[in-house]
């Protein structure tokens, strides 16, 4: 019988440190890719303009990456669940057009608002939810048709472009002086952090995980989905704000784009869509690779006729290449 030396059998320290490595390889991919492009931004920029980006440069990054940010943190605590929300283009569009049309420029107009708005937008998720959960309707047609009913309130308060946002509002969330948005990145970080730790997140994931196994914890799985759908409301509501205070102005169908951006910063970020697996701060790696992306194609000098179709094909080879690395480690291991 032949015995195989010690030495030659793999460490269990080495096998945690190569599985642990696996189950966090997208999450660490979204940021090496990141990283990435930020390079390639600054080659781009330096090799046209013989300079290097300054603090209008990323600042105008970070704001504009900001909207995405929220909307794909609440789309990632969906997504968790196993569960899918279409109508947060639709929530945008209804609170860009409500601070472009009801704001006023007075600390009590604007804070009102504000909370009015994200009180929406929490109600109409915790709607989505209370479809979902309790009428056992998919949540893809949940979410499709109040994001039809939202798109309709929307063009109902402001039926064209226009109105103002107050000056002193967009210095707060979006000052054009530098990038100080970052702070409200952290925040939402931050913010996700607690959340993971906490009852309800850990709810949230066990759910995701196997929904049957959760109920049969004691975990109430209906009111946690519920929950989640409210909290998906209640960012992309934020995250309508944060436009609404970048654009000074208001649009009824600017939100609709964030409806494919939030899953696809998700998809960046390595969150399963089969529940239970990935981190909003994957998302929030995502939301900054799309919108560095739309800067590299645009110095890269890619028409923008194309540009979408670049965009396309850089998510399948990030996806592809996120899924050939985990499978890897996971084979080593």
């Amino acid at each position: 019988m032949t015995t195989v030396p010690s030495s030659a059998m793999p460490s269990h320290t080495g096998v945690r440190w190569r599985s642990a490595l696996a189950q966090n390889m997208p999450l660490l991919l979204a940021f090496a890719i990141l990283g990435g492009l930020t390079a390639v931004y600054v080659g781009l920029f330096h090799g046209q303009l013989d300079a290097f980006p300054g603090s209008f440069e990323w600042t105008s990054i970070v704001n504009t990456a900001m909207p995405t940010v929220l909307v794909a943190v609440g789309q990632t605590i969906v997504v968790l669940t196993r569960g899918i929300d279409l109508s947060v283009g639709g929530v945008i569009d209804l609170s860009n057009a409500l601070a472009a049309t009801q704001m006023q420029d007075s600390v009590a107009s604007m804070v009102g608002w504000s909370l009015a708005i994200l009180a929406i937008g929490a109600a109409f998720g915790a709607l989505n939810g209370v479809l979902v959960a309790y009428g056992r309707l998919q949540p893809i047609l949940v979410t499709l048709a109040t994001l039809a009913i939202l798109q309709g309130l929307a063009l109902r308060a402001l039926p064209e472009p226009g109105g103002v946002i107050p000056a002193s509002y967009s210095d707060a969330l979006a000052n054009p002086g530098g990038p100080w948005s970052l702070l409200f990145v952290l925040a939402v970080a931050l913010g996700w952090l607690m959340l993971r730790r906490a009852r309800i997140g850990v709810r949230i994931f066990a759910i995701g995980n196997d929904e049957q196994a959760a109920r049969a914890h004691g975990i109430p799985v209906r009111r946690v989905k519920v929950v989640a759908y409210a909290l998906s409301g209640l960012l992309a509501a934020a995250s309508g704000l944060f436009l609404s205070a970048t654009t000074t102005g208001g649009d009824a169908t600017a939100g609709d784009v964030y409806i494919l951006t939030s899953i696809a910063a998700v998809v960046l970020g390595g969150i399963s869509f089969f529940g239970g697996r990935g981190s909003a701060l994957g998302a929030i790696a995502g939301a900054f690779v799309l919108t560095v992306l739309t800067n590299v194609l645009f110095f890269a000098g890619i028409d923008p006729l194309y540009q979408s179709f670049f965009q396309g094909l850089f998510l399948v080879v990030a996806v592809l290449l996120g899924a050939v690395l985990g499978r890897l480690l996971r084979g080593s291991a």
